[in-house]
């Protein structure tokens, strides 16, 4: 065998086994932190406890983001009701950072001592633990879809926040809003339910669902038009690497009548596939077709589909699209 392809394989296999030891420690940094106490004096405390028990900066980066999603709730309340903006005035640059200063220590300790926060305590927690333990924290601020009404918006203002972590010289996103549970708008209310895959989310995942304020954030640019035009995605996606491959937009212009075609990398004939139409009753998907790695098959658009349609795998949804009449 050539000596370069031998170095290609060995560099591939190499690979394969530091991520896969990577994962193993990640999973044993969430069992280690489950044990911690909830609550902390302070965050330096809380800082000094994760500095002691781990020490890599990726564990630690990762024993951050779990006791955040794990002790720290989402307030619902504050997020329906933000608190006024608050004002100040200075006399001097020195003065304003340092009236800024204080503002953002009053979010972090509101956050950790109550145990609850919206994105923004989040991140700022994330930061202020994050720098304490040597690593380095941006907080970056912008747009996410979240909701089949966020596919085509048209008002773009920025409405959430999210960390990006330095570890192993590499920027890795981090959004532990996210990662602590989810509204359930069928119960009303927030569920914790904690969930791994927003730290270190693959770019392409991610930025599906976030769309930074600045574009130097971005890993490939694009416009902010064809972010909310994409589809939108689900945790699901994320957590079984479904990649949708077709309709590469979130937006179907058809006819009454016609066939739109669909691919889904990593599912088979093997997957239950489905979706549900405008009584909100399951279809399945007929005469499905493996393809490259994936699934292809066709949908009908008739009468009987609503304005969205969703693809559920397994009773689980992936990736949700609008319908527009041409």
């Amino acid at each position: 065998m050539p000596q370069k392809k031998i170095v290609l394989i060995y560099l591939l296999l190499n690979s394969i086994f530091i991520n896969f030891t990577f994962a193993q420690k990640i999973n044993e940094v969430d069992k280690i932190i489950a044990k911690y106490p909830k609550s902390f004096n302070t965050t330096e405390k809380l800082a000094e406890k994760i500095g002691k028990d781990f020490d890599s900066d990726a564990e630690r980066a990762r024993a951050i983001y779990s006791w955040i999603a794990f002790n720290i709730k989402y307030d619902y309340n504050a997020f329906l009701n933000p608190p006024r903006v608050q004002g100040f005035s200075y006399s001097s640059e020195a003065e304003k950072q340092r009236k800024i200063k204080q503002l953002n220590d009053n979010l972090i300790q509101k956050a950790f001592n109550s145990k609850k926060a919206v994105c923004e305590g989040f991140t700022a927690l994330y930061q202020n633990l994050a720098e304490q333990l040597g690593l380095k924290c941006e907080i970056v601020r912008g747009d996410s879809k979240t909701n089949l009404r966020d596919i085509g918006r048209k008002t773009t203002s920025s409405n959430h926040a999210w960390n990006m972590v330095f570890v192993d010289k590499k920027w890795r996103l981090v959004d532990v809003t996210w990662g602590q549970g989810y509204y359930d708008s069928s119960k009303g209310r927030m569920v914790n339910d904690f969930n791994p895959v927003y730290f270190d989310t693959d770019p392409d995942y991610f930025f599906a669902k976030h769309y930074p304020d600045s574009g130097s954030y971005l890993g490939s640019r694009i416009s902010k038009e064809d972010f909310l035009n994409g589809p939108l995605i689900y945790n699901t996606t994320i957590e079984n690497d479904y990649k949708i491959k077709s309709p590469d937009s979130g937006i179907i212009e058809v006819k009454n009548g016609d066939k739109v075609t669909f691919e889904i990398k990593n599912i088979s004939k093997s997957n239950q596939v489905f979706y549900l139409n405008k009584k909100n009753q399951p279809v399945k998907v007929q005469n499905p077709k493996e393809k490259r790695g994936g699934l292809e098959f066709q949908i009908l658009m008739d009468n009987n589909i609503g304005d969205y349609i969703t693809i559920f795998v397994d009773t689980n949804s992936v990736v949700a699209f609008k319908i527009v009449s041409k």
